[in-house]
């Protein structure tokens, strides 16, 4: 491989030579080999740098006296960034300094050597036009554009991934309740036999839950919308400009179309990360609540012959190499194996949040990995159940009526008739006797066939539906 020589305050370093990184780009491939194939920066990273320092040379540009040049060129880069022609450039690992310096400092060189090339200028030029600290980073520091960088990336992808995509679940399965809010069945707790429910009354519980969790969600962007540049250093604003927070923060909300505002409190934006914190507990909420609708529906479905046979879910592929026919439900499968990714996720970040040593925390890179990756995980796979399971569910009325006639539990309804104590004698003499509750309730001398026909109703015992 050719190389060419670069600099930075420890010394020269070889850097591939058509790289547009540098010197501390360089240093971090070199110092930090772990798990460079799998566990790369997130891309949303990257792009939330481009917007936050684009917006930061055109502030630079109106408080800070950065040439009009360097602002249009820095700012053509960042466009390239998010366009995505640049993506090999950015091939540091998220296991690096828990500040993300060396992040930041990647995303300097790129656009400083990338800019100086957009200029007329060589990689190998040893003085390049733009300069990835004087100028790309300027009016900034690691440490307020990292935790910036983490706000703009965890804000766009609820908004844009998983927002949409619970809705897009919650959506079917509130038109999946209102088809089925006649068809009654028999409820279920403890996993034995209860009372009975309509198809429809259960659907909905799972809708209310994705609702609490679109509403748990809701609540905390107020506090990711906040962001910590301008802080710089410790959050004091050293080498800022006067009124460049308020201003770079605006510039930030104009190109990215999302309400951004000048976190309120530095300090607390760049020692502490509870509004990552906060928000991650809100999607632990939401996988606590697929990981229920998931384990329910692949459990009504179970079967097709031997087991609750309530509803049917589609059949996608075969399930078996071995088994002729076998069909399984894989999306509900994989539906729990991301709740479970969510929820171990959320123990990371949790640790990572706890762990913010005085004026910084550095556990940075890891909170916003894992957050990043909940928010893909629930958006695409609730998208995925919903395509390819929830919108396909229909019940097996036969089934359904099946199970809600063999029930002893409908006995329940005999309680404000004959008393409890009776109502469960004639429900242990029929299981005991393999009878029906209508045989044994006569044969007792509890009630009548015509009472019994009366009183045990399972359309009356759903309630107003």
């Amino acid at each position: 491989m050719d190389y060419r020589i670069e600099k930075d305050t420890m010394g020269e370093v070889k850097v591939p030579a058509t790289a547009y990184y540098g010197a501390q780009t360089q240093r971090s491939i070199d110092n930090f080999k772990i798990a460079q194939d799998i566990n790369r920066m997130p891309k949303e990273i990257i792009k939330a740098f481009a917007y936050l320092k684009k917006a930061a040379a055109i502030t630079n540009g109106e408080l800070a006296g950065l040439a009009p040049e360097k602002v249009k060129l820095i700012g053509q880069v960042c466009d390239e960034i998010l366009e995505g022609k640049l993506d090999n450039e950015f091939p540091l690992v998220v296991w690096q300094t828990g500040s993300g310096t060396q992040s930041n400092m990647n995303v300097n060189e790129v656009v400083a050597y990338r800019a100086h090339v957009l200029n007329g200028g060589q990689l190998s030029d040893k003085d390049k036009f733009i300069h990835p600290n004087d100028d790309v980073n300027k009016s900034q520091s690691s440490n307020d554009t990292f935790p910036t960088a983490m706000h703009i990336a965890a804000y766009k992808i609820l908004m844009e991934t998983t927002i949409p995509g619970i809705k897009k679940l919650r959506d079917t399965l509130a038109q999946k309740s209102r088809e089925y809010m006649h068809i009654v069945k028999i409820g279920r707790t403890h996993f034995m036999d209860a009372t009975p429910i309509t198809l429809g009354q259960e659907l909905s519980g799972y809708v209310s839950q994705l609702d609490h969790g679109l509403k748990a969600i809701n609540n905390t962007l107020a506090h990711l919308s906040e962001l910590a540049l301008g802080g710089t250093a410790v959050g004091t604003g050293i080498n800022t400009p006067e009124g460049y927070a308020v201003h770079v923060a605006g510039k930030i909300a104009e190109l990215t179309g999302l309400p951004f505002v000048t976190a309120e409190n530095k300090f607390e934006s760049l020692a502490a990360h509870d509004a990552i914190v906060e928000a991650h507990g809100a999607l632990k909420t939401v996988a606590v609540a697929l990981m229920k609708i998931a384990n329910d529906v692949r459990m009504l479905s179970s079967g097709p012959r031997s087991g609750i046979g309530e509803i049917m879910i589609p059949d996608n592929e075969p399930g078996s190499s071995i088994m002729p026919g076998k069909v399984n439900p894989t999306q509900c499968e994989a539906l729990t194996m991301i709740a479970a990714q969510v929820m171990g996720n959320d123990v990371a970040i949790g640790i990572g949040g706890a762990t913010g040593h005085f004026e910084l925390n550095v556990f940075k890179p890891v909170m916003i990995y894992n957050f990043l990756h909940s928010a893909r995980l629930i958006g695409e796979g609730c998208v995925s159940f919903n395509d390819k399971c929830a919108a396909g569910l229909e019940p097996i009325e036969k089934n359904i009526q099946a199970h809600l006639n063999n029930s002893l539990m409908l006995v329940t309804s005999l309680n404000t008739k004959i008393g409890y104590y009776k109502a469960a004698e004639i429900a242990q003499t029929a299981h005991r006797k393999g009878q029906t509750l209508k045989e044994t309730a006569v044969e007792l001398g509890y009630v009548t066939p015509e009472e019994f026909d009366a009183w045990v109703d399972p359309k009356t015992m759903v309630g107003k539906i």
